[in-house]
């Protein structure tokens, strides 16, 4: 099953995707489950399986207008340098433990939503990443008990704004200039995805493969994220780690690359989804 975050006739709301079909979640359960963050607190993929037994879908898929899977996390923990090929490209040397930065939650789009690239910087980079949410709160997680606490997973776009991102070695206004964060299109339930190593992690910028790679080429993988980050900050239900980008990114290439006015870059990971988005000047 998928869970997403979505509007129609300009009324947010979330529910369930089912064969490209939309259950909406919002009117067949309690009124205190608000969102999608919400609906995880009460019971997840489970809560709504049961709530749309029998029933009739409300929209197609085409109907509805994707918001961010998360539109209102506590956090977002982004994770740098998590593939060796991108670690190698960078020339930063090895570390014991995971680069940890932040993106702000109001820099977030939806699946099909619009890049903005500001009209500060021509220097906006693609990322594909894996991003999960967190489902079940915890602190000082084990690594062996870390996927209990994933709610589902999703793909990610850490659009960068390269000159900002180096204007120290602090990565922060480089990561979270408004519209720069599509995430979705939808939340897969972890059953779905499977176990992690073979799939197949691509960012295509107008239609060109840019970054290829392989889940399992995680540097720091998934509990071991969970992990690491648990003993510093308790995670809390609708939290977001995004995972890290392979390497191929613009700004390592010779001559770089960015993404300009009117581009299509799509992020796609294997038993995941297909993240679209356009870029638009700002």
């Amino acid at each position: 099953m998928k869970l997403l975050s979505f509007s129609i006739n300009g009324k947010s709301s979330f529910g369930a995707l089912v064969d490209e079909r939309v259950f909406d979640l919002a009117p067949r359960l309690p009124p205190a489950i608000t969102d999608l963050r919400a609906l995880l607190a009460a019971g997840g993929f489970g809560l709504a399986k049961k709530s749309i037994a029998g029933a009739i879908a409300d929209h197609a898929v085409s109907d509805v207008a994707f918001e961010p899977v998360i539109g209102n996390p506590a956090k977002i923990l982004c994770i740098g340098l998590n593939y060796e090929n991108h670690r190698l490209e960078t020339a930063r040397a090895k570390t014991d433990h995971p680069t940890v930065f932040t993106r702000f939650a109001d820099t977030q789009i939806g699946h099909e939503g619009t890049i903005i690239k500001p009209r500060h910087s021509n220097k906006v980079d693609y990322e594909a990443e894996l991003a999960l949410v967190i489902g079940k709160p915890g602190r000082d997680i084990p690594a062996q008990n870390a996927l209990d606490h994933v709610a589902g997973y999703a793909c990610y776009n850490d659009v960068s704004i390269r000159d900002y991102q180096n204007h120290t070695t602090q990565f922060t206004p480089g990561k979270n200039f408004p519209g720069t964060g599509p995430f979705g299109p939808a939340l897969v339930s972890p059953d779905e995805l499977g176990a992690f190593g073979s799939q197949r992690i691509q960012s295509r910028l107008n239609g060109k493969i840019m970054q290829d790679a392989t889940l399992g080429e995680m540097i720091f993988p998934v509990p071991a994220l969970i992990a690491y980050i648990s003993q510093w900050t308790r995670l809390d239900v609708g939290d977001v780690i995004v995972t890290g980008t392979p390497g191929g990114v613009g700004v390592k290439r010779v001559p770089p690359v960015y993404m300009a006015d009117g581009d299509e870059i799509i992020v796609e990971i294997d038993g995941v989804g297909l993240l679209r988005n356009r870029i638009v000047a700002g």
